[in-house]
């Protein structure tokens, strides 16, 4: 299907089952996430820089999440997607080797208000297209560009799809959307944040806020077609499977608030460590066998928690002192940790060819640890939980909502979100969810 008629012309009653649930699915997931992420500094920062910069002006208000200060859609879009990004843990895929929920979920509900249109089936319906016009577009991305950017490069493009379908843009106006987003989006550098940590994350939520731009300008006139990325006759096979492929059911869940390529020697290190019944104590050596992008997530003793999600050692030790990773033990609070510092500095990092060749399909690590006594135990080949191969339980969804929102707003609270998400199918209205996502707490 062309992808301008998937953008438009997509209905509610199109969908099959599963694909709604996978919808509620990722949103679940990523509004958890968004919870935890507005206790941090960067979700402080850009929540206080929107309010002052992008007021709402003559459109209905979108509003900042956990705040309610009301602003622009493309400000909300901004900084509720920068508050997503803000803790590692939301959905990704990994052909695009990123995020589409961090940037469309803040930008579809940002629309809804500014466009007064909280129909549930539409809400739902948008939540797909999405998903599934952001998965392509950075998979065509990717294919056709030699360098490897953030995932607001691509969400950009699926920004500026759902601000075309809920601003009632005609296929030509959309065309014009998706060309200012592609030309306009944050074609920044992945591998620059990860050698050098800081606040810019994964670009998402620019690419949110270029995207909804990019829909009111084409509104307005301006014009900026074509989207190469969708247009391209060599990317064509990218797309033609819209509607029949659905790249939704494909996105793998995070149990833990670190980048996704640190999880395998994570999940490697735990298994280890539950079948010996060692202590972190007990350790005098662990070498990490992983792929190259994972082998730059090189920094030891991070000083802030954007240094902390993008450090293999870091996580690989938190979750041998703690059992786990949570959002309490990458904040900048729990950085000091003498244990998790001693930990570190056991650790050696290497690539291997075979683990290089599988990614990005496969992001595999293998582990090594070596104990005082001089006892060495060696994982498997490990990839993290909650790839669409190894999926995590509804349950398990649930109980991560719950570690990571009910310190912010409440058990409560949390309980009253939960089922505002999981009953939206037969809902009339997302607005009290918009509105519950609004109301400000303080931890």
């Amino acid at each position: 299907m062309d992808p301008v008629d998937f953008i438009l012309d997509l209905k509610h009653a199109d969908l099959p089952d599963h694909i709604v649930d996978a919808g509620i699915r990722a949103l679940t997931d990523t509004l958890g996430v968004a919870v935890a992420g507005s206790q941090t500094k960067l979700s402080s920062i850009i929540r206080n820089h929107v309010a002052e910069h992008f007021a709402a002006g003559s459109n209905a208000p979108a509003h900042l999440w956990n705040d309610g200060r009301p602003v622009s859609a493309a400000g909300a879009a901004l900084a509720n997607g920068m508050t997503i990004d803000s803790v590692d843990a939301h959905d990704g895929q990994k052909l695009t080797k990123g995020h589409v929920g961090c940037g469309v979920i803040p930008a579809l509900f940002a629309l809804a208000e500014a466009t007064d249109n909280f129909d549930a089936d539409a809400f739902l319906t948008a939540l797909v297209i999405g998903y599934e016009i952001g998965s392509r577009a950075g998979i065509a991305l990717h294919a056709s560009v030699a360098d490897y950017h953030t995932s607001g490069a691509w969400v950009a493009l699926a920004c500026a799809g759902l601000g075309s379908r809920y601003l009632g843009l005609d296929r030509e106006q959309t065309r014009h959307a998706l060309g200012i987003a592609e030309y306009h989006g944050p074609r920044s550098q992945m591998m620059r944040t990860i050698d050098h940590p800081t606040m810019v994350k994964d670009g998402s939520g620019w690419g949110a806020m270029a995207g909804v731009s990019a829909a009111y300008l084409a509104r307005d006139g301006f014009t900026g077609a074509p989207a190469i990325s969708m247009e391209a006759p060599d990317l064509a096979a990218i797309w033609g499977d819209l509607g029949d492929h659905w790249y939704l059911t494909e996105q793998y869940i995070k149990l833990y608030p670190v980048c996704r390529w640190a999880q395998p020697p994570v999940e490697a290190v735990l298994a280890l460590q539950r079948r010996h019944k060692f202590d972190s104590s007990d350790l005098s050596a662990i070498r990490v066998d992983t792929f190259h992008e994972a082998k730059r997530l090189a920094t030891k003793h991070p000083k802030s928690t954007e240094e902390a999600q993008y450090s293999l050692p870091f996580s690989v030790a938190a979750a041998l002192v703690h059992g786990t990773i949570g959002p309490e033990h990458v904040s900048d609070d729990a950085l000091d940790n003498p244990q998790v510092a001693h930990i570190q500095d056991l650790i050696e990092i290497s690539e291997t060819d075979a683990f290089n060749a599988a990614f990005p399909k496969n992001r595999i690590a293998s582990v090594e640890v070596t104990l005082k006594d001089g006892q060495v135990f060696q994982s498997e080949p490990t990839e993290a939980l909650g790839d669409p191969e190894n999926p995590i339980s509804e349950a398990g969804i649930h109980d991560k909502f719950e570690t990571f929102t009910s310190p912010v707003i409440g058990g409560d609270n949390m309980q009253s979100l939960l089922q505002s998400i999981t009953g939206l199918p037969a809902a009339a209205s997302a607005q009290s969810l918009a509105q519950a996502l609004a109301q400000p707490h303080s931890s």
